[in-house]
């Protein structure tokens, strides 16, 4: 389909894609909307690969032509980049904008069936660390991600571009009431393992073998970590050893090296080397 020029900012045919910049206006717009937006190439066509089914695209009028192959049956609209930063509030480098309709979420019982390993996070509201996380949770053989009520959203743009896109590669659920749904994460067969610099946690390393068979590891807000009610739940309390007096990572840190040692006992994909 050949683009569409757009010359006025607020053309309504756009409307996706106005004020991107502004969090509390797009959280409260875009999931009540049922949409998302991806920025880039790459992420864009790993939102398709997923089956994410494109609403539109938006591009720079002076890229159409660089774009590889898109769903014919969505529009395709190209601008100047003056008009692009007005309609969007920030200047596109990337080139290409898209809008993707979201789909339903993976029922709790059904994700936690399919799981060997788990990431649980409760009040990761930061959407930088959420989509590092989950990129890093894609890499390092987490299987699935809970969600508690107060996470950010892991298709919100900033989350979707600091992923990389690798928040369509692992399904999700969220939390409909908290902390029960730990009980639930429990029963489903699941090790509940609290990340916490508390003196009594267990260093990761010296996890056992039945701790690690199906773990769910907890994961709290920078600054607060979890609540009690989270650590309570859980069945072990579990840290990463510090040097130096640091008391701390950064959560989307911690949750990888965590992840890389809940897996280090699998075999290497596509090698079949332990690790």
């Amino acid at each position: 389909m050949p683009a569409l020029s757009i010359t006025d900012p607020d053309d309504p045919r756009i409307a996706d894609y106005r004020a991107l910049t502004d969090v509390e206006l797009r959280t409260k717009w875009e999931p009540p909307n049922g949409l998302f937006i991806a920025e880039g190439e790459l992420v864009i066509h790993r939102a398709l690969r997923a089956g994410y089914r494109l609403r539109s695209a938006l591009v720079d009028e002076k890229r159409v032509d660089q774009l590889g192959d898109l769903p014919a049956d969505a529009p395709l609209y190209a601008a100047a980049p003056h008009v692009l930063e007005s309609v969007t509030g920030f200047h596109v480098h990337r080139g290409i904008l898209a809008s993707f309709h979201r789909r339903a979420l993976t029922p709790l019982d059904e994700l936690l069936a399919g799981a060997r390993r788990l990431a649980v996070l409760e009040g990761l509201n930061t959407h930088t660390n959420l989509g590092a996380l989950f990129r890093s949770a894609a890499a390092l053989g987490i299987d699935a991600v809970v969600l508690s009520p107060t996470c950010a959203d892991p298709l919100y743009r900033r989350a979707v571009r600091v992923s990389m896109g690798e928040v369509f590669a692992i399904p999700y659920a969220k939390a409909d009431d908290w902390p029960q749904t730990l009980a639930a994460v429990r029963a489903a067969g699941f090790t509940l393992l609290a990340m916490t610099p508390a003196p009594d946690a267990v260093a990761l390393q010296h996890l056992t073998d039945g701790q690690r068979e199906r773990p769910a590891l907890l994961l709290g807000a920078e600054g607060p970590g979890l609540t009690r009610q989270a650590l309570e739940a859980s069945d072990v309390r579990v840290a990463i050893p510090m040097h130096n007096n640091v008391d701390s990572l950064n959560v989307a840190t911690a949750a990888a090296i965590a992840f890389w040692e809940l897996g280090r006992t699998a075999v290497v994909p596509d090698l079949n080397i332990p690790l």
